[in-house]
């Protein structure tokens, strides 16, 4: 089946680009007056459910209350009888079970497009879907402001009971403070996607407030549509929204298969099925009742999982894990200018992280060490290294140059025994780190949280070590080399002597 994993990458957000005055991260003060809504929409106090304070619609992540009736709506839906069910799991929560056996490639799930919610999907409120679409809102903004918009409405919606299944708090790096980010991630790279990540969104939502929110006040007021509501809805799409090959690239949510977890060993992903006119996935492995189903949300790394959903496999169990090297030109190099010029022509900056994995290292990554260590003699092959760190190179991408290799390795290690240092200082302080909060409650998250930092750089630190073990065997056998044909050469000088 083609890939159709959860995306999350934040590269789709800045298509709707943030004002360059409204990337605070101050939130909007939510305000308490009513509007009355001008959409055919009938609610039990003829408005929205406002969202202040704590979210008021979905339920605890572990909670199964709203589940029975999430399968009852979906079946009087047009949901086909499943051979699942959702259950309380040991992985992740709530998982979906099977109910019988399974057998290996069987298609599972026939959730018919009129049950997945994308950009086209049909609004309670027309005019408010309209107002998006005038404004050429994307997709991902667009189907954000969408959950809102439903979730607000609670039984009014026709999503009422799917939004009630939902996480009120999703699992995700969004709701980490940048005090937590900074204690708990200082040693990892992926403190800065996640910093990243939290800017887009923040940027995204003031830029739909100023553009189209405070415009039309009564399709979006304030006490709904703000940032807090924001976070959650990105919150949800981050974690379970799904691109669909067979629909063109579609991204939508896909209500009963977003139950599914992730296991790092399978390889199915769902997408759309045009001869079952469903969204469906293919099993790569058999099933008994009582055993939990999983699918794949794509070749991820720990770190990445962890950024959007709120979790890390266990140590060595995910074969697509890798961790990012901070590689930086040393200002004091004498062509550093002539470098930066050469990095910047191909998108690149003077600090650059590349992705290092149990099995070796990218080529880009030796390009840039390359071009790090090149001496002014080199200078006419600056835009080639470049060019080729960018990946944007029409030439061979394996460059060598045998005359520095050395110090291309040796840069390499000395990057990764920095950040190997950072990890252990994290590591060492992690066991008395201070937890000590007023609040029972507080304290288990911040417990929980230290122990996914813990967890995260525990994996990232050992695909370094093996990265240092090969570096410095590497360089031990080439100054070894060098050392034989050293020895050789000044041989051959005694004997003409």
């Amino acid at each position: 089946m083609a890939e159709a994993s959860r995306v999350f990458n934040s590269s789709l957000l800045p298509n709707f680009r943030p004002l360059q005055n409204t990337l605070s991260t101050k939130p909007h003060t939510a305000t308490f007056r009513r509007h009355s809504i001008n959409c055919s929409v009938s609610t039990t106090d003829g408005a929205r459910v406002a969202a202040t304070g704590p979210i008021p619609w979905g339920c605890e992540i572990d909670s199964l209350e709203n589940a029975s009736a999430l399968q009852k709506w979906l079946s009087e839906s047009g949901l086909p009888d499943q051979k699942m069910s959702i259950q309380r799991v040991n992985v992740g929560e709530r998982g979906l079970v099977a109910l019988k056996n399974v057998r290996k490639g069987e298609k599972l799930l026939f959730v018919p497009p009129s049950l997945v919610i994308s950009a086209e999907s049909e609004w309670s409120c027309p005019e408010a879907g309209e107002v998006l679409k005038r404004n050429s809102v994307p997709d991902w903004p667009l189907i954000a402001t969408y959950l809102i918009s439903e979730a607000s409405l609670m039984k009014s919606s026709r999503w009422n009971n799917y939004i009630s299944a939902l996480p009120r708090q999703p699992y995700s790096l969004l709701y980490w403070t940048r005090e937590e980010l900074d204690r708990y991630l200082e040693a990892s790279e992926i403190r800065e996607r996640a910093i990243e990540r939290i800017t887009n969104v923040v940027g995204t939502y003031n830029d739909l407030s100023i553009r189209v929110f405070s415009k039309h006040p009564e399709l979006f007021p304030e006490e709904v549509f703000n940032i807090e509501t924001f976070k959650w809805s990105f919150g949800i799409l981050f974690s379970r929204l799904v691109r669909l090959p067979s629909m063109d690239g579609k991204v939508a949510l896909v209500p009963w298969a977003d139950m599914l977890n992730h296991n790092c060993e399978v390889e199915t992903f769902l997408d759309y099925d045009k001869a079952s006119q469903g969204v469906v996935f293919t099993t790569d492995r058999a099933y008994q009742p009582g055993e939990q189903v999983f699918i794949s949300y794509g070749k991820k790394s720990n770190g990445e999982l962890l950024l959007s959903y709120g979790f890390v496999p266990k140590e060595g169990s995910n074969p697509s894990d890798s961790v990012e090297l901070l590689l930086s030109l040393k200002k004091s190099d004498k062509c550093y200018k002539e470098k930066l010029e050469a990095l910047k022509k191909h998108g690149l900056r003077a600090s650059q992280c590349f992705p290092i994995q149990v099995t070796g290292w990218p080529l880009e990554l030796k390009a840039f060490a390359y071009l790090a260590v090149s001496p002014p003699s080199l200078s006419n092959q600056f835009d080639e290294m470049a060019a080729a760190a960018s990946n944007k190179s029409t030439a061979k991408k394996d460059l060598n140059y045998p005359d520095i290799e050395e110090e291309a390795l040796q840069f390499i290690l000395d990057s990764c025994e920095t950040s190997i240092s950072k990890y252990n200082k994290f590591l060492q302080a992690s066991g008395s780190m201070d937890l000590d909060v007023t609040s029972p409650k507080q304290l288990n998250r911040r417990v929980f949280l230290k122990q996914l930092a813990v967890d995260l750089c525990t994996s990232e630190r050992r695909i370094l070590f093996r990265s240092q073990y090969i570096l410095r065997r590497r360089l031990r056998d080439l100054r070894s080399g060098e050392l034989r044909a050293l020895k050789l050469f000044r041989g051959f000088g005694k004997l003409f002597k």
